[in-house]
């Protein structure tokens, strides 16, 4: 069954994020093969499966303590509302954009 376009626009995708070791950093893993990353969410890559969230997360997870640059890498759920990635939790708001009660700090105030 086709999803219709409201129920598209509310489905729960998956992002990866990790602290950066070097400077603490919230980073998000960004989507390509190469396992690169970045500090925006709105540049990182989104799974609509479980399985392929979980594929990437393993990669990143072995890169990371591989390579000893980044810490608590894991997946989060968020939803894209009118064409804004939306974590679906508090706490991954705030560590996407910045506080919820001072807008003009964190990434939110770049943006």
């Amino acid at each position: 069954m086709a999803l219709s376009d409201k129920s598209r626009n509310e489905a729960v995708l998956k992002a990866i994020t990790a602290n950066r070791l070097r400077d603490g950093e919230v980073i998000f893993l960004a989507p390509g093969p190469d396992l690169g990353w970045v500090e925006r969410l709105d540049a990182a890559a989104l799974f609509e499966d479980a399985a392929a969230a979980d594929t990437a997360l393993a990669a990143a997870k072995a890169q990371a303590e591989g390579e000893q640059f980044a810490v608590d890498v894991y997946a989060f759920d968020l939803r894209v509302t009118d064409g804004q990635r939306v974590p679906v939790k508090t706490r991954e708001r705030i560590r996407a954009l910045g506080p919820t009660v001072r807008i003009d700090l964190g990434k939110q105030a770049a943006a």
